[in-house]
């Protein structure tokens, strides 16, 4: 969002895919870890390591259930690792706003998997208006004005007239908004913490003729993570966390469409634009 870069979990190969990917990890200030299971936080200590490593100096925030904060004192002492950077555990203990800047809210909200486990919604605080840069020019703003015009600021020339803001600028779209998830059953309070964003992921791990198994690992299927999106009322639906038992991924498409079908699979590599 704008400059800033948000990491949702962190899994073994997380600095694998980000150097091949060029995910730039000095851009991360936030990292959110949904519960304690390994293919969501393995990684972690490696990326704050190599954070450190690299000369990182700015602060770096982890939201995490409580336990996470022993596991990495535990790791980095005995290994003897001091790192270069403030370093800030923030335990999850309860739902609501975690993370609350200008540009931006994050809040934390309860899913039901086999142990404590979170979801997230990132949302706009202040959508940014649009720049008209021709009317601009007329008004004789520089464009290196432009960002500061974006969030409403007037522009006061040299021969000290103040240039509306509204004079060059365009009214700002919608805030946009995403949620995560994480892993989690079939659970129609989930779609109360995801009611209207642009976009949803939802693990879906079986496809629907697993349904029994699903519940029993605590995961959910095709249907139910598409059946979650519409009773949100959400924009667009992202899944993944497909189990590895499936080769091919595109019955997933095929039956969450059938319910809701503005979904796409959550695939290595791909950006999704909100």
């Amino acid at each position: 969002m704008e400059d800033q870069i948000f990491l949702v979990d962190c899994g073994e190969g997380t600095q694998m895919q980000m150097a091949k990917y060029k995910i730039r990890r000095s851009k991360i200030n936030y990292i959110f870890i949904s519960h304690l299971h390994g293919d969501h936080y393995f990684g972690l200590v490696g990326l704050l390591t190599s954070m450190g490593l690299l000369g990182r100096t700015q602060e770096l925030h982890i939201f995490a259930p409580p336990n996470l904060e022993d596991i990495i004192g535990l790791q980095l002492k005995v290994a003897d690792i001091q790192l270069s950077y403030p370093l800030y555990f923030h335990p999850l203990t309860e739902e609501g706003v975690i993370v609350r800047e200008m540009k931006f809210e994050i809040s934390c909200f309860p899913v039901y998997h086999r142990i404590e486990c979170w979801g997230f919604r990132f949302r706009e605080v202040r959508p940014l208006r649009r720049v008209n840069p021709e009317k601009a020019r007329q008004h004789e703003i520089p464009s290196s004005f432009f960002d500061r015009l974006k969030w409403g600021e007037s522009y006061l020339r040299k021969d000290g007239v103040l240039v509306d803001n509204q004079l060059v600028t365009e009214p700002a779209t919608k805030p946009r908004s995403y949620a995560y998830t994480a892993d989690t059953l079939f659970d129609q309070r989930v779609a109360d913490h995801v009611k209207g964003v642009d976009l949803l992921y939802h693990e879906t791990t079986y496809l629907k003729d697993l349904e029994e198994q699903a519940v029993k690992r605590f995961h959910s299927t095709t249907v139910q993570a598409a059946t979650i999106a519409s009773i949100a009322g959400v924009q667009r639906l992202i899944i993944g966390h497909f189990s590895s038992k499936y080769e091919k991924l595109l019955a997933f498409e095929q039956e969450a469409r059938d319910i809701f079908p503005n979904t796409d699979l959550a695939i290595e590599g791909v950006t999704y634009k909100i």
